[in-house]
């Protein structure tokens, strides 16, 4: 063997160490060992290099080959990736299977996008045409939800239409030939490569102001999250923090889903993976999958693919966003992510940052999250687009206090804070009213305003109010008991109590209330809170039996506002002209 040849000189888990590298690039992608095992160059020191390999390096040993692509880690992009379950370094599931069989085999090289079918490409512009990068030059039905663009490629300018087909081509074959103001030709393929760390270009970032609607009362109506916003769910074991990202997905309004499980149990990940294609989607009635890329690295696929499958997720995101589409991507669970750089920057021998982390841990999670906006993207057309990302965090004890938690909300504007308390009661979803909190509400004033109602915020304020004044009356009544009260304070722990059991409280199971309208939100918040405000028009007499309120019959038609139909706005405003009435006879 040539003294020039790299050859592995020391491995240590996940990570290999190779001589004779002196030709190698930062994040370029390498075949380590006899098995060709992928692996990505990660640091480079006279000569030699820290190689992270994305598969396991059991019984790799020192002076085996290391081979050189010249590649970075990139993503293939192209029609096919929708309803496609990929692992972490975007080799797809199903081509791994019939290659290898159930139990994986190492060194196993597969495409991301299927190299055989063909895709029916219509060319949207014509010979002559001028295009620069961004602009859509043709398209594919790449489902029956999504139409696939194929745009210019990024560094393309001012280049004149020379050749174009429309007919049935495979992605790698070429559908258009364009030419620059130098004479230079470009052939454009259905598909293009992308390097995962290497955030994708947009014309400039707008501010968001359009809620996502995700059908949940407690997320749309207290802490809501615009398209292209940052949140975080963090919660201990056991709150929720999956089913939460799972009902996300299913319910909410963006046009394109990316669900990644980053180091979850295989069990969890297999749910997914089994429920997901035979969901319907609630708002076109097609199967969920049509709209949704899935990326599965569980927690015994090898550590260091979970900081890849991070960034392939986002970058696949990022492509769907520059077609102009709303996309949302649920990362399950970035603590694992944060463990696996964690665990690299050990064996790296680097200084430790707090509890171990590596002391990049803060601008890592935020160039990740930084990713996420609304844009608009390149082209002539005016497209805009949003990606917007939901990150799960797993804080040890759900202590937040951690550095994983404590740099995520540095980040996000948007915390949904999982109560172990309330999931052990069965209250669904458990976001703690009293802890969460979303910065986007101003920018949401307008959008509310012209498309729920006038009033939207008064009642929203009204509603948080009478819960946290109830948080407080709830340590009073354990000392002195409910009698002691006044009659207003009682009034409130009634209104509150209504607000907890019949509007946060959600049936996942049943579909009239798993997923509720903002406007129907609003009209049920608003009968609730008219208990309160009716019942203050009563004279403040401490003497006043206040069991006569509670046992309204009214009372029992405002606890299921939820199974009225949020078309018929005069359900509603019936309910409150009763409560008034009842209210006033009293």
């Amino acid at each position: 063997m040539s003294d020039k040849q790299p050859i592995i000189v020391k491995v240590a888990g996940p990570l290999v160490v190779a001589k004779n590298m002196e030709t190698a690039k930062m994040y370029e992608v390498v075949r380590v060992g006899n098995e060709g095992l992928v692996g990505e160059v990660i640091r480079l020191e006279d000569g030699s290099a820290s190689i992270q390999v994305y598969e396991e390096t059991a019984g790799v040993g020192p002076g085996e080959p290391v081979k050189l692509t010249g590649k970075t880690l990139s993503v293939e992009l192209g029609p096919g990736l929708l309803e496609t379950i990929y692992d972490g370094i975007q080799r797809p599931l199903k081509v791994l299977e019939e290659k290898a069989g159930t139990f994986l085999a190492r060194g196993i090289d597969a495409d991301g996008l299927d190299q055989t079918r063909k895709w029916d490409f219509v060319p949207t512009v014509k010979i002559g045409d001028t295009v620069s990068e961004g602009d859509v030059v043709g398209t594919v039905q790449e489902t029956s939800l999504i139409l696939h663009k194929i745009m210019v490629p990024f560094g393309v300018l001012n280049a004149k239409v020379k050749k174009i087909e429309s007919g049935h081509f495979t992605v790698s074959e070429i559908v258009s030939i364009v030419e620059t103001e130098d004479g230079k030709s470009h052939e454009l393929a259905m598909r293009h490569y992308w390097p995962i760390r290497e955030s994708r270009k947009a014309k400039n970032k707008r501010i968001p102001d359009t809620l996502l609607k995700t059908g949940g009362r407690s997320i749309d109506m207290f802490f809501p999250l615009v398209h292209g916003g940052a949140a975080c769910i963090p919660g201990p074991f056991g709150s929720g923090k999956t089913v939460t990202q799972q009902t996300l997905a299913k319910y909410c309004d963006a046009e394109v889903i990316v669900y990644i499980g980053c180091g979850e149990r295989g069990n969890e990940m297999t749910e997914v993976l089994n429920e997901f294609p035979e969901l319907v989607d609630p708002n076109t009635g097609e199967p969920l999958m049509r709209r949704t890329v899935m990326i599965a690295n569980t927690s015994n696929m090898p550590v260091a693919a979970r900081e890849a499958s991070v960034y392939t997720g986002i970058t696949i995101a990022e492509y769907y966003r520059d077609m102009g589409y709303n996309v949302a991507l649920m990362a399950d669970s970035t603590s694992r992510w944060a463990e696996a750089m964690r665990e690299i920057s050990g064996r790296l021998e680097e200084m430790p940052g707090e509890e171990g982390y590596p002391a990049y841990l803060g601008s890592k999670t935020a160039g990740f999250y930084e990713r996420a906006g609304a844009v608009d993207c390149l082209g002539s057309d005016n497209r805009q687009g949003a990606l917007t990302v939901i990150g799960a965090v797993s804080p040890p004890g759900g202590d937040l206090s951690e550095p994983v938690s404590q740099n995520t909300l540095r980040v996000t504007k948007v915390f949904w804070g999982l109560d172990a308390k309330l999931a052990y009661q069965r209250h669904f979803p458990a976001i703690n009213w009293l802890k969460s909190y979303s910065l986007y509400v101003p920018n949401l004033d307008r959008y509310m305003k012209e498309n729920v109602a006038a009033d939207y915020w008064e009642v929203r304020s009204a509603g948080m109010a009478l819960l946290q004044e109830e948080s407080k009356l709830e340590e009073i009544v354990k000392l002195v008991g409910p009698e002691a009260l006044s009659f207003r304070e009682k009034l409130v722990l009634l209104t509150a109590k209504s607000i907890r059991e019949d509007f946060l409280y959600q049936d996942s199971f049943n579909p009239i209330d798993a997923y509720i309208t903002p406007q129907k939100q609003y009209q049920m918040l608003k009968t609730i809170v008219s208990l309160y405000w009716e019942g203050l028009k009563i004279s403040g007499r401490d003497d006043f039996d206040f069991r006569r309120i509670e046992e309204l019959p009214v009372i029992q038609k405002v606890a299921k506002t939820k199974e009225l139909d949020s078309e018929n706005i005069s359900a509603f405003e019936k309910i409150r002209d009763e409560i008034a009435s009842s209210m006033a006879a009293l």
